[in-house]
């Protein structure tokens, strides 16, 4: 003979949506949860909290140099050639842009124009100038940036241009118009070499890139020497920090090397800018 069953309990509250019913509880924490705040877990279901907690504790991938990966799509490098094209034809349309925005260092020195170190870099003198940068960009930048992770590369891109503006402006001669992405472009040369023989690859034909390129700088007037230098040395010094960093301070490292030759730059231009002032003022 069986008895009737009492009354059920009322099911307790969802502990985010008090006048919600719960009648199941988190499987990590145990907390009661309606069916609007319940995630699907590998065992039963977890509330928002312990979902948002267990993303956070999953390390995120990275590349093999620490950078967040890409989609495949060397968006950067497309955006860079896009804002030199972009500027050619701006000069094209009003040509007065070139001697404003270019490399001048009576301009940087006596006028406080500090921003022609960097507007200099997306200028170009002529087509042929361009689509000689632009090609080189397109070939070696995609790799780099896949391989960086879009940060770095940005900053190994901005920092060897800047380097190599400021090689210009301390040798270079005062009348000097300098203009181009060349400097970043080399950057990017002695990085691909530097980060290709860490990963083992086989870096005959870019050595090769970078010494023809040498020769051609100092074989023919007009060619700014400083701009390629500067840039190949400050791209193969970031590279360095980015691919020969230990695991454990790798951060450190990676944006300490470029941050401490952005130092040296400020400094350097200082110097530069300092002797200049006593030099025309005697």
């Amino acid at each position: 003979m069986s008895t009737p069953n009492g009354p059920q309990p009322p099911a307790p509250p969802c502990y985010r949506h008090p006048n919600h019913p719960a009648r199941i509880g988190c499987n990590r924490c145990g907390r009661p949860i309606c069916p609007d705040c319940m995630t699907a877990a590998a065992v039963g279901h977890q509330c928002p909290d312990c979902v948002s907690e267990g993303q956070r504790s999953v390390r995120q991938v990275r590349t093999a140099f620490g950078g967040r990966p890409t989609d495949g799509k060397p968006v950067l490098t497309y955006t860079l050639m896009g804002a030199c094209l972009l500027m050619y034809v701006v000069q094209l349309v009003v040509p007065a842009t070139t001697e404003e925005l270019a490399l001048w260092p009576p301009g940087v020195a006596f006028y406080d124009q500090w921003y022609r170190m960097v507007t200099s870099m997306f200028l170009h003198h002529g087509v042929v100038h361009l689509l000689f940068n632009m090609y080189a960009l397109f070939i070696v930048g995609p790799a780099l940036e896949s391989w960086l992770g879009r940060t770095r590369y940005g900053i190994l891109y901005g920092l060897s241009g800047l380097g190599g503006s400021v090689l210009v402006y301390l040798l270079a001669s005062m009348n000097t118009l300098t203009a181009g992405a060349s400097g970043a472009i080399f950057g990017l040369f002695a990085a691909t070499f530097v980060v290709g023989k860490k990963l083992k690859l086989n870096v005959g034909m870019v050595a090769g890139l970078i010494v023809a390129n040498l020769v051609l700088t100092f074989s023919f007037p007009g060619i700014s020497w400083q701009g390629h230098v500067g840039g190949l040395v400050t791209g193969a010094l970031i590279a360095l920090g980015y691919a020969y960093a230990r695991p454990a301070n790798r951060n450190l490292v990676q944006f300490g090397v470029p941050i401490a030759l952005f130092a040296v730059f400020v400094a350097l231009c200082w110097w530069r800018t300092t002797q200049l002032l006593a030099l025309y003022a005697a």
